[in-house]
């Protein structure tokens, strides 16, 4: 079991899963479409409001040959990879699991990455949801990106 595999089932132990149609669970959300927004208008500036200042990536690469590597961005390095280009980006994530307790929240699940309609990789998404001033935002994404098995 991969540690966010580990991470996410822990949380789902001590917190029920909320309905994704409840009202709670579209507000924790909604920083998360934008945040695929974002990506598909390739705009950084789009992230701001819904990052907290402090927010961190976590990216774990599995390459073709196996080989794994590890990155950490800034939420400014994280924004900054988004450049205007010809290629249309899509993110999706098909059937996301919302736990939300008081004021933090999480958001795990499966997603694809496409370029232009075809899957390019995908993995796990894993945001880290802090409700402050009664606004939902990021503390921190972890996601798995690979290649391979992303039917």
């Amino acid at each position: 079991m991969t540690l966010l595999a580990l991470a996410a089932a822990l949380a789902l132990q001590t917190t029920t899963p909320a309905d994704p149609a409840s009202a709670e669970a579209v507000a924790v959300m909604a920083p998360v479409k934008a945040t695929f927004a974002a990506i598909a208008t390739r705009d950084g500036t789009l992230l701001t409001p819904h990052f907290d200042p402090e927010a961190t990536m976590i990216v774990t690469v599995e390459r073709p040959d196996g080989s794994r590597v590890i990155r950490r961005l800034t939420a400014q390095e994280f924004a900054g990879g988004l450049r205007p280009g010809a290629e249309r980006f899509e993110e999706v994530m098909p059937d996301p699991i919302i736990a939300i307790d008081g004021d933090v929240a999480m958001v795990f699940g499966r997603y694809l990455f496409k370029v232009d309609g075809a899957v390019v990789h995908c993995g796990a998404n894993h945001f880290d949801m802090v409700r402050k001033d009664g606004a939902w935002t990021i503390a921190g994404i972890t996601w798995s990106q690979r290649t391979t098995g992303c039917e």
